[in-house]
């Protein structure tokens, strides 16, 4: 009976005031997934997650998203490893129950990468998100303070000053395997 999540995780620090409501912020917007930091996985971690995800798509074509986002995950037809770190995440259960999310799971759990490999919840949803939802309903929250050591996502400028503890400069943001600029790019 619930319409979204947000996941926790323990010892994360929020460090800026959140002023608004984000499950209100993302309805309102019909937003299904959403994030605060970006970063490049592991590749041994998941070989052959990206081969599988384009046997999907060649299946399930009609599943594919037409304003989709998977240009970002690119980089010359190859997966550059970029991934929303799913530590910090709200998304939508309509879209993770949708039937879409589902066939693309159920695809992904009959080839046993999740037990050959380690193809864990971030690159899964990522590519999910990526794939079955439009750029539109992905969102990023720059305005939302985090700290999950050794990763920070940390608001520059005056909305800092104004209600954050954190320093900007070490933000993921402006670390090189961060992901983010090159969302904010699509």
């Amino acid at each position: 009976d619930l319409d979204y999540y947000w996941r926790i995780e323990p010892g994360v620090e929020y460090t800026c005031a959140i002023p608004y409501d984000p499950f209100a912020f993302m309805h309102q917007r019909g937003l299904k997934y959403s994030f605060t930091i970006t970063l490049r996985e592991y590749p041994e971690t998941i070989p052959t997650l990206w081969a599988t995800t384009n046997a999907f798509r060649a299946a399930f074509p009609e599943h594919v998203a037409p304003e989709n986002s998977l240009s970002w995950l690119q980089t010359n037809g190859s997966y550059n490893m970029c991934h929303f770190w799913s530590n910090f995440e709200i998304g939508s259960l309509e879209f993770f129950r949708s039937p879409e999310y589902q066939a693309y799971f159920d695809f992904l759990d009959r080839t046993g990468g999740f037990f050959y490999e380690r193809w864990g919840d971030a690159p899964v949803h990522t590519l999910a998100a990526a794939m079955l939802l439009n750029r539109s309903q992905i969102h990023y929250f720059g305005d939302i303070g985090y700290f999950h050591p050794p990763f920070q996502n940390c608001p520059p400028g005056p909305l800092n000053a104004a209600r954050c503890f954190c320093n900007a400069n070490r933000s993921m943001l402006l670390h090189p395997d961060s992901c983010t600029r090159a969302w904010l790019d699509l």
